[in-house]
């Protein structure tokens, strides 16, 4: 994984990949908020992340393993490999 976790710089590259600018946003976040959140300056709530990602038109969760894995595809399979065991544990114990 990542040395450090940045929903910034995933934020921005999604963004960017999608050929979207930060007016692009503005039916659920200013420009200025937006700027914001890729300068690591604020952290969006659960429901601002859902809202960004629906205009971005990627899960929270790609972007959240963007953020955490990198742009390593060997990071993102180990990331994932991770998640679906941790979820299967705890699908066991419940």
């Amino acid at each position: 994984m990542a040395a450090k976790p940045s929903l910034a710089t995933a934020i921005r590259t999604v963004r960017k990949a999608r050929g979207l600018s930060q007016e692009a946003f503005s039916d659920v976040s200013s420009r200025t908020y937006l700027s914001s959140l890729e300068r690591d300056q604020k952290s969006p709530t659960m429901h601002k992340l859902t809202e960004l990602c629906e205009v971005m038109e990627v899960h929270p969760l790609t972007l959240l393993t963007l953020a955490y894995a990198g742009n390593s595809q060997h990071n993102v399979d180990e990331l994932l490999a991770q998640v679906q065991r941790e979820l299967k544990e705890i699908a066991s114990a419940s």
